[in-house]
């Protein structure tokens, strides 16, 4: 494994695919260069792989430094049993593969993943303001489509092209030069305290006035760091949501427990998501 020798690398472990993507960079990124590896069709099929226990881990992408949340990974963990033991931060460098001998004139669309296009947008108002741009699962279906189609250029990575034969016309075309990724890797586990953790949970609050600093107030009052707040559609009830919690610490230190024990006697529902190293 690359940087993370506490978690067990046995077994395969599951991305959202095809080959070519960034999931599965995340994934080499954490496990190294020799993990077993199964690449799924869909966030979910990940999911799935984990709980069924086809896989050991999982490995899904969560958030985008310029383009926000993913929300289907925040949908699937609404109801999935599995947790999260590890994250990964992936710097995102979008590349414009094509295949060999094309030119830039012979391009007539432009294909990648909704929010690869978002985070290029200018580049492409720049140099292809007359193209179409078509929305794939991954950047390396876009990648895939450009393999067959001398007029089809894919937004991917530098993986991506060497996967799929492709060739490099422009690189590092995303629009703000820090754009990260955040991926997730999930299990049927937990991990222990390490001195450096993060915890994430997901908070069910009544649709009433002062629900959100009842949830807020008690990690002021117990010291804990809070580094994301999102919010999502509970899909119980119309117009009710939820809250998906980070904070800096582990689940078992004492603070993380008064502050569960708090949220619980003002009637906030939490579900744990997990306890996990911070990405280094």
């Amino acid at each position: 494994m690359s940087q993370n020798s506490d978690i067990n690398s046995t077994g395969k472990i599951a991305y959202l695919g095809p080959e070519g993507t960034y999931s599965q960079l995340a994934a080499l990124e954490f496990f190294g260069s020799d993990a077993q590896l199964l690449n799924c069709a869909s966030i979910d099929d990940v999911f799935a792989a984990v709980e069924k226990k086809e896989v050991a881990y999982g490995v899904v992408p969560v958030e985008n430094s310029t383009e926000g949340a993913i929300n289907n990974t925040q949908d699937c963990l609404i109801d999935s049993s599995a947790s999260i033991v590890g994250e990964q931060i992936v710097s995102i460098e979008h590349s414009l593969l094509v295949l060999e001998n094309t030119s830039k004139s012979d391009i007539k669309k432009i294909a990648s993943h909704k929010q690869s296009l978002a985070q290029c947008r200018n580049y492409l108002a720049k140099n292809f303001p007359e193209a179409e741009q078509v929305e794939c699962p991954s950047n390396a279906e876009a990648a895939i489509r450009a393999q067959s189609d001398s007029g089809t250029a894919a937004i991917a990575s530098e993986l991506a092209g060497r996967l799929y034969n492709l060739q490099s016309l422009d690189q590092r075309i995303q629009d703000k030069s820090n754009n990260r990724t955040r991926f997730l890797v999930l299990a049927l586990e937990d991990t222990a305290p390490t001195g450096s953790d993060k915890t994430s949970i997901l908070v069910y609050t009544e649709n009433k006035p002062g629900a959100l600093f009842r949830v807020l107030e008690p990690f002021e009052n117990f010291q804990l760091s809070l580094t994301k707040i999102e919010t999502r559609p509970s899909k119980k009830e119309a117009w009710e949501y939820v809250f998906f919690i980070d904070f800096e610490g582990h689940a078992l230190d004492e603070a993380s427990k008064k502050l569960f024990a708090t949220l619980v006697q003002a009637g906030v529902e939490v579900k744990m998501l997990g306890s996990y190293p911070l990405s280094k």
